[in-house]
C-alpha cells in the first residue's frame, strides 16, 4: 500500500453550482475542489481521496463523508481549521478522525437520510433556489403524505432508476418515507410554507428519489393516483422507465450513519 495513513473527514457542502462530486473533464465538480484545497493545506505531501458515494449536479450535503490516505501523519486540530481556511465558503470541514488503513469509506454499512425540499403556488424568491424546488401548480398535499408512506419497505424500483447496469438490483428496502412541513431550513426569504420529502434507507439507486419526488408532484397535480404507485412497485410492473425527475436543486443528503 502506498500510504500507511488514513483519515475519515466529514464536510458539509452546497452543491448548487456543482456538477456532483465525481471528477469530470471541463467540469466543476465537488471532488475537484476537495483536493485543490487539501493541496494548499498539504503544500506538496502527497494524498488521496475519495468520496462515500456519488451525488448530482446541484445536489446539497448537510453530511457527506471523504477517506483522506496520505504518507503523514495528520494533527486532526490544526488540519481541520487550515482545510477551512483552505475551503470555499460553500464547504465547511466538521470533523477529521484518523481511521484503520483497512476500513473503505465505500464498501462500509452505511444508513442515508435524503430530504428533498419544496413548495408549490406563487413563484418563489429567487434566493430560494439553490435550497428549495417550487411547483407552479396546486397540490394536494395531503394525498401526497399518503402516497409517500407507500414507498416504505421493500419493493421493486425498476420504474425509479436511469441506466441500470445489467447486474442493477432493483429490489431494495426504504426504511422511512414521508413529507412533513418544513421546519428544517428557513430563511427570510423562503415562501410561508414549504415542505420536505424526508426518505431513509441503506442504498439508493441512480436518480431515484429524484424519480420519486417527480411522481408524488403528478398525484399531487391529480395526474396519477395512489394505485399507480402501488403497482409501480411490484415484482411484475412494466419496467418502463419514468420520464418525470424532480429537478437536483432540492435535494440534500441530509445524514450518513455508518455502520463501523
Amino acid at each position: 500500500m502506498k500510504y500507511s495513513n488514513s483519515y475519515l473527514i466529514k464536510i458539509q457542502f452546497l452543491g448548487f453550482r456543482f456538477s456532483g462530486w465525481q471528477k469530470q473533464t471541463n467540469a466543476k465538480t465537488l471532488h475537484d475542489m476537495v483536493d485543490k484545497s487539501l493541496s494548499f493545506v498539504f503544500k506538496g505531501v502527497d494524498y488521496k481521496t475519495i468520496g462515500v458515494g456519488r451525488t448530482d449536479a446541484k445536489v446539497s450535503a448537510n453530511i457527506y463523508f471523504l477517506q483522506m490516505f496520505t504518507e503523514v501523519l495528520v494533527d486532526e486540530v490544526p488540519f481541520l481549521e487550515s482545510l477551512n481556511s483552505n475551503f470555499p465558503p460553500d464547504f465547511k470541514a466538521i470533523l477529521v478522525e484518523k481511521v484503520d488503513r483497512s476500513f473503505n469509506v465505500i464498501n462500509v454499512s452505511k444508513v442515508k437520510e435524503y430530504h428533498y425540499y419544496f413548495s408549490f403556488g406563487e413563484k418563489n424568491h429567487p434566493f430560494s433556489a439553490p435550497f428549495l424546488v417550487n411547483i407552479n401548480n396546486e397540490l394536494d398535499v395531503l394525498l401526497m403524505m399518503k402516497a409517500a408512506k407507500l414507498f416504505e419497505g421493500e419493493h421493486y424500483f425498476h420504474k425509479y432508476c436511469t441506466k441500470p447496469s445489467e447486474n442493477t438490483i432493483f429490489k431494495r428496502t426504504i426504511d422511512s418515507c414521508e413529507i412533513v412541513e418544513n421546519d428544517v431550513l428557513t430563511a427570510s426569504f423562503f415562501p410561508e410554507q414549504s415542505y420536505i420529502l424526508k426518505v431513509k434507507g441503506k442504498g439508493f439507486l441512480r436518480y431515484q428519489i429524484r424519480l420519486m419526488m417527480a411522481t408524488l408532484f403528478e398525484v399531487g397535480k391529480g395526474n396519477l393516483d395512489l394505485q399507480f404507485i402501488e403497482d409501480s412497485l411490484k415484482v411484475d410492473n412494466d419496467r418502463a422507465f419514468l420520464r418525470n425527475i424532480a429537478p437536483a436543486s432540492g435535494l440534500q443528503l441530509y445524514n450518513i450513519e455508518l455502520v463501523l
